[in-house]
């Protein structure tokens, strides 16, 4: 099978928007903004384990990546506040995504490809989607070698 749907229920994520670099760039600075964070560059000087995955969204002709962590489950209900004003927390509401899952190390050419693949088996299939924008969702440290897992996301029309 080509992706699978899965239904997310609301869920926190922190966030930062990164503009007008490359998509990689982009990643990269908005990957360091999100570690202080949970390093505790925040307003409780709060420590949080890194979560999985890590996202970028991803929007037809835009130069700006929105990049996000999840929350962890436990600060779920009050995470604490970021001191750096380019970082925010932002509630995702409950929705059911496409889903697209493949390995390897995972490049902005490769997930626009993967995306492609997504959205193309999406209309074969007459499955309404949101076609201006999609989700990267990075599973993996920059380190770990193998059996790499790395997702594009479309959300159901």
């Amino acid at each position: 099978k080509d992706y699978e749907l899965r239904q997310y229920e609301t869920a926190k994520w922190v966030s930062t928007v990164i503009r007008g670099e490359s998509q990689k760039e982009a990643m990269r600075q908005g990957f360091w903004k999100l570690f202080h964070y949970i390093q505790g560059k925040n307003e409780k000087e709060m420590k949080m384990d890194m979560t999985v995955p890590v996202t970028c969204l991803v929007k037809s002709g835009c130069t700006d990546f929105k990049v996000s962590f999840f929350v962890p489950f436990e600060h779920q209900d009050s995470p604490p506040q970021p001191t750096d004003s380019d970082v925010f927390v932002e509630e995702r509401k409950a929705a059911a995504i496409f889903v697209r899952s493949f390995g390897g190390f995972a490049s902005p050419e490769k997930y626009a490809e993967e995306a492609e693949v997504l959205a193309r088996a999406l209309r074969n299939r007459g499955q309404p989607f949101h076609e201006d924008f999609f989700y990267t969702a990075g599973y993996d440290s920059p380190f770990k070698l193998f059996n790499r897992h790395n997702e594009v996301w479309y959300f159901k029309k």
